[in-house]
C-alpha cells in the first residue's frame, strides 16, 4: 500500500480525551520514551530509565541506563532504545543482560513487545519493524504516511503516536497492510514521543522536551465485523 492510498484510507481524527499530566521530574527534563510493567510506569529520559506510580505520580525507581528513545516492558524484563542498539535490561537491578543492534542505528523511536517480537519506530523513515528480541532481524515492515514516534500494541490492536510540528496524533493502524483505523487528535501543541498502553483504558504519552507523561483514555476495542 502506498503513502497515498494510506492517506486516502484514514480515518477521520477524533479529540484524544487527556485524563492527567505527570511530572516534569527532577533531573528528567525530556522523555524519550514510555512503557508500563503492570504496575509502574517506566520512561526513558535520556541518562537515566524512571519508574512512577500512576496512581499517586510520585517517583518510585531510577535506574542509570542510556535512554535516548523507546522502552518496551515483556512481562519480565525491559528494552531500552540507546543509539544505535537495544538492551534488555533486569528491571530489579538494571543490569544490562544483554544487546543487539537497533534497526535504525540511531534513527529509532518508539518500541513495543508483542506476540513474542518487538516492534520499533522508525521516525523520519516513518515505518514501524517487527524485529526478533534476540537477533534484531527485521520480520515485518509496516509502512506509515507521518512521522512515527511511540509504539504500543494492546489487546491485539497497534497504536502509535505521530509528532510533526505542532501536531501529534495516536493512530490505530492495522499491523498486516498500515491502513489507519482509528486517529486521536492531541490539542495543538501537545507532543508525542514514548507510548504504551496500561492494558486496560489508558495510554500513556510522552511529551517530548515537556519532561511531561499524559495519560490519555483510550477508545473501546472495535468490534469485529
Amino acid at each position: 500500500m502506498t503513502h497515498s492510498q494510506l492517506k486516502t484510507n484514514e480515518a477521520t481524527p477524533r479529540a484524544a480525551e487527556i485524563v492527567r499530566e505527570y511530572g516534569p521530574f527532577a533531573g528528567a527534563d525530556k522523555i524519550h520514551g514510555v512503557t508500563h510493567d503492570g504496575h509502574h510506569v517506566w520512561a526513558a529520559t535520556g541518562a537515566k530509565l524512571i519508574a512512577f506510580d500512576p496512581e499517586t505520580g510520585k517517583l518510585a525507581r531510577t535506574l542509570d541506563r542510556t535512554g535516548d528513545a523507546g522502552i518496551a516492558f515483556d512481562g519480565t524484563h525491559l528494552y531500552q532504545v540507546a543509539e544505535a542498539r537495544i538492551d534488555k535490561i533486569d528491571p530489579s537491578t538494571g543490569k544490562v543482560l544483554a544487546s543487539i543492534p537497533a534497526p535504525g542505528q540511531g534513527r529509532d523511536s518508539g518500541l513495543a513487545w508483542a506476540e513474542g517480537s518487538l516492534w520499533v519506530g522508525q521516525y523520519r523513515d516513518r515505518k514501524i519493524l517487527k524485529i526478533d528480541p534476540n537477533t534484531g532481524a527485521v520480520l515485518r515492515t509496516i509502512e506509515s504516511n507521518r512521522f512515527v514516534t511511540g509504539v504500543s500494541f494492546v489487546d491485539g490492536e497497534l497504536w502509535h503516536g505521530t509528532w510533526e510540528g505542532d501536531e501529534s496524533e495516536l493512530r490505530h493502524v492495522d499491523a498486516e497492510s498500515g491502513a489507519v483505523l482509528e486517529r486521536l487528535a492531541m490539542p495543538p501543541g501537545t507532543n508525542i514521543s514514548g507510548l504504551e498502553s496500561d492494558g486496560a483504558d489508558l495510554f500513556y504519552c510522552g511529551g517530548g522536551p515537556t519532561g511531561k507523561v499524559r495519560a490519555v483514555r483510550r477508545p473501546a476495542k472495535r468490534a469485529k465485523r
